[in-house]
């Protein structure tokens, strides 16, 4: 019995030191604000939107994107579609008799995943910048302003921005945004940034490279690229959207898993980055795989090897140790915890993370997302 309370304390100080070390790391670094030299300019601008299915929400993405503080003339709206829907027709309706910002539309004849459409819609793009959006999100009208003053510094060659509001109301996704913030302002005044946002990223399109027609985690693969090739890539906070997260545990593996399955595979498949790079090889990239490759299966065997040494110690009293773990999950995911949900958001992520790796083991995926109706009533 005291091996297993011996091998469990290890396992949980070993856990937490690259975690304290990050605290400290942010402690003593302070980091605020995005660290490019950002200047005010107006650049041609491709945004890019892929859409599939997307007839009810549609025309209010495109509203938004009029709403846009940016000259729309220097707009062109790249949308590629594989809907099943009206998508394609009310896009086309909605550029009658309007000349600007100008449309490109890419109407594919069967439907091949993300990457391969988004692969199409950078190469149709002709502008200097290219900005790549969600349809299910909503974004600041300053936002493209910000991004392109961060692109204005020579060194950066793509730039991010934060959730600054949670549709929905999921304190679960609220909490574990504000930590990953944090995350990627520091990562960001280190050297580079790693994930990237769907709702909102851009990129210099003379960066811009073909991603992996099988990647599940588009956006960050093609920051990444761009930081092997020698461009910085960044976190700006300034840079606000909103997009739409569940709160109730089972919702949310849907929407995490896929996420962090697509994660894990780009960290393996680029593994070779790891020490190189500066301190995005040094620090940014070794500090992910804890987080997301490592930690999660170090926090699944404590979690076991607690609850034996519990019950080899103490009987039956010893399963107070998984029913307050079930505790602690049911009241994280009825947002419930209060000042302690943060905790809950990255314990939930954790357990996203451990399953979409024994996922990944399985093969047990392929390239396309479903539509998720209930986060679609939120835009509509």
């Amino acid at each position: 019995m005291e091996p297993l309370l011996v091998a469990t304390v290890t396992l949980i100080t070993l856990t937490a030191l690259p975690y304290l070390g990050f605290l400290g790391l942010y402690a003593w670094i302070r980091p605020t604000g995005s660290p490019a030299a950002k200047a005010p300019q107006e650049p041609s601008v491709s945004v890019v939107l892929p859409t599939y299915n997307e007839a009810s929400i549609v025309a209010g993405k495109l509203e938004g994107i009029d709403a846009w503080d940016y000259p729309a003339e220097n707009l062109e709206i790249v949308v590629v579609d594989s809907s099943e829907d009206a998508t394609p027709d009310i896009v086309r309706e909605y550029f009658e008799d309007r000349d600007s910002p100008t449309l490109e539309l890419i109407e594919e004849e069967e439907r091949r995943g993300l990457a391969p459409a988004l692969n199409d819609a950078y190469a149709a793009a002709s502008n200097d910048v290219v900005v790549k959006t969600d349809c299910d999100s909503e974004v600041a009208p300053d936002a493209l302003r910000e991004a392109v003053a961060n692109l204005a510094d020579d060194d950066v060659a793509a730039v991010t921005g934060r959730n600054a509001e949670v549709l929905g109301g999921s304190d679960v996704e609220t909490g574990y945004r504000d930590i990953q913030a944090r995350v990627q302002t520091l990562e960001s005044h280190l050297d580079s940034t790693l994930i990237f946002h769907g709702p909102f990223s851009a990129f210099e399109t003379d960066a811009i490279v073909p991603i992996d027609p099988d990647s599940l985690a588009d956006d960050t693969e093609l920051a990444l690229r761009i930081r092997r090739n020698g461009g910085r890539a960044l976190f700006d906070p300034a840079i606000r959207y909103k997009e739409a997260a569940h709160s109730a545990f089972r919702k949310r593996r849907t929407q995490k898993d896929r996420r962090g399955l697509g994660l894990i595979r780009l960290l393996i498949q680029h593994r070779d980055m790891v020490g190189a790079y500066g301190r995005y090889g040094r620090v940014v990239l070794p500090f992910n795989w804890w987080f997301m490759i490592v930690s999660p299966w170090l926090l699944a065997t404590t979690l076991v090897l607690g609850t034996v040494a519990a019950v080899l110690t103490l009987g039956l009293t010893g399963l107070v140790l998984p029913l307050a773990v079930l505790a602690f999950v049911l009241a994280g995911t009825r947002d419930a915890l209060g000042p302690f949900q943060p905790l809950y958001a990255l314990f939930d992520t954790q357990i996203s993370l451990f399953r979409a790796s024994i996922e990944l083991v399985r093969g047990d995926y392929d390239n396309t997302w479903e539509v998720d109706t209930d986060l679609r009533e939120a835009y509509e």
